[in-house]
């Protein structure tokens, strides 16, 4: 059974830093893109960032110059630094991992500016 955990979501304030996790278990097989997307009450799902197996990130248009993709194959595990937050960044945060059994997407986990 795999399974993708976030965490790393909390509430801060405009101009904060978070860092999300996502790691994964059980069978995975081989992990090709990993990426993050998120979700804002009652809007779609969005791209946020995406990392390639050799490292390379690409990003949305809103994150780009804030937000950083990062990944640890050893630990199957993928993070995502945001720097200067804004209110508009309110959202779940989805982790999404392609790999050669198919593709799986983590629980979600909640990132809240406001001050």
């Amino acid at each position: 059974q795999v399974q993708l955990v976030e965490s790393g979501g909390d509430s801060v304030q405009p101009g904060g830093s978070l860092r999300l996790s996502c790691a994964a278990s059980g069978s995975i097989g081989s992990i090709n893109y990993m990426a993050w997307y998120r979700q804002a009450p009652g809007k779609q799902r969005d791209f946020v960032a995406l990392i390639t197996p050799g490292g390379s990130g690409n990003y949305g248009e809103s994150v780009k110059g804030r937000f950083t993709i990062s990944r640890d194959n050893a630990k199957n595990t993928v993070y995502l630094q945001m720097d200067s937050l804004k209110p508009e960044d309110t959202a779940v945060y989805y982790c999404n991992y392609q790999t050669n059994f198919g593709a799986y997407w983590g629980q979600g986990t909640q990132v809240t500016v406001s001050s």
